[in-house]
């Protein structure tokens, strides 16, 4: 298990490779649609000359540089003045799939969590920057919520629980690297694997 302590450099991100087992420490930022499409609908306005809807999500900017984001909508409980996790599992990450190369990109990412991988375009973005993407344990969404030792902070709450932004501490939180920063995919070789032994059978 290879201890990864956030934010962390490209060269300790360059130096993982696909099925690396790692556990995560430090600051982690929890995205799913909403977020993507917002963070998309930013970089495309200040590529178009209108920075304001980027300066409206300068929050998000010392939370990622160098950090993960988290496709998860966590179950989340108010104890006092307080917020719990309830409940942190992945979310389908191929639902970011037209987003996340970019935002990879412009928020200095280093990590993206989820379930299922992604495609090309993310892994691309991965190679170019210094960024892996990982698989966390699905069906394990209370056992994954017992690593976050702190909830940091709550951000688009209008969007509501699940599509908010949540800013969390963990501790030991457990992924495997399925895509790495060298054009590597578990998840497409695993697809083409598949695609030949069925071929056996048509």
């Amino acid at each position: 298990m290879i201890r990864i302590d956030l934010p962390v450099t490209e060269e300790k991100i360059r130096a993982l490779k696909v099925g690396d087992e790692i556990a995560l420490y430090g600051t982690i930022v929890t995205g799913r649609d909403g977020a993507h499409k917002l963070m998309h609908e930013a970089i495309d306005a200040e590529k178009a000359g209108d920075p304001s809807k980027m300066k409206a999500l300068e929050f998000l900017h010392p939370l990622m540089k160098d950090g993960f984001i988290y496709h998860c909508g966590p179950v989340m409980k108010k104890d006092g003045e307080k917020w719990k996790v309830v409940a942190a599992g992945p979310t389908t990450s191929s639902r970011e799939e037209p987003y996340q190369a970019e935002v990879i990109e412009r928020f200095g990412l280093r990590g993206v969590i989820g379930k299922g991988g992604m495609g090309p375009k993310t892994l691309e973005a991965c190679k170019k920057v210094g960024c892996v993407y990982l698989h966390a344990v699905g069906g394990a969404a209370q056992v994954l919520a017992e690593c976050v030792t702190e909830v940091l902070g709550v951000y688009l709450e209008e969007f509501g629980s699940p599509e908010a932004i949540w800013a969390f501490r963990v501790k030991d939180f457990p992924a495997v690297v399925t895509m790495d920063a060298h054009g590597n995919s578990l998840h497409a070789a695993v697809l083409e694997e598949s695609k030949e032994r069925l071929k056996q059978f048509v």
